[in-house]
Order: structure tokens, then sequence, then C-alpha cells
């Protein structure tokens, strides 16, 4: 059992020190035996399968920041799914009904961000015909 300050930080000091020592290691021999081929294609930007084209301030569509903000949401139920599934029996009934409620509150919501249409991807032709975009593009 360690006893003094130095005695207790020491495996860490030595830890961290080992990481830094395999990540330049790494770094290190990635450069030194690694390929340099430059062709316009390695070295041009790529996002999402498109080429860019344009100015980088375009205007992206809120879907965007809608599905992020879902995805988010999903991700939080599955951080508040995993400790009640570590303590479940010690939950009993009690604890099963608000999981319960608790999954059933967020398959509303689900339902509610899917009739809305934030899972909808695709172009709605109606919409396209009623401000005309629709006839531009034909």
């Amino acid at each position: 059992m360690p006893t003094t300050y130095a005695e207790t930080w020491f495996p860490v000091l030595i830890q961290i020190i080992i990481a830094l020592g395999v990540a330049t290691a790494m770094i290190g021999l990635s450069a030194l035996l690694g390929k340099r081929v430059r062709d316009p294609v390695k070295s041009s930007p790529y996002e999402s399968g498109m080429r860019p084209v344009g100015n980088a301030r375009e205007r992206f569509s809120v879907k965007f920041y809608l599905v992020a903000m879902v995805f988010i949401l999903f991700d939080i139920e599955a951080i508040f799914l995993y400790p009640w599934a570590i303590v479940y029996r010690q939950l009993k009934l009690f604890g099963f009904l608000e999981m319960l409620l608790f999954i059933v509150l967020v398959l509303c919501g689900f339902y509610y961000i899917w009739k809305k249409g934030v899972l909808n991807w695709s172009i709605d032709e109606r919409k396209l015909e009623e401000t005309g975009e629709g006839k531009r593009a034909a």
C-alpha cells in the first residue's frame, strides 16, 4: 500500500510516459516507413461523398441539425438504460415501471418526430411544385 504522495502517483506518471512514448513511436514510424504519394485526388477535401463546389459558407438544411439533436437524445436514452440494467434486480417492480414509463415517453417523442418528418430526407414533390422549383428543375 502506498504511503507517500510520490508512491501514489508514480504509476500514473509511468503510464503517461509509456503512452507518450508509444504515440511518438507510432507517428515517427509512420512518417519514416509510410508511402508518400501526392496526387490531386488524395489532396482534395472530401465531405460526405460530394465534391466540394462553391463557397464553404453555404446554408445547410435544418434537417441536419434536427437529426443531430435526435441522435443525441437517443444516445442519452442509452446512457440512462445502462445503469438501470446494472441495478435492475435491486429495483424490483418499481424500477421496471419507472423505466417502462421512461421508454414510453421516449417512444412518444420518437413518434412525434417521425410524424413531423424529421427523419424523412426525400424531397416532397408537392412542395417543389407549389414553390415553382419543380418546373425549373425539369
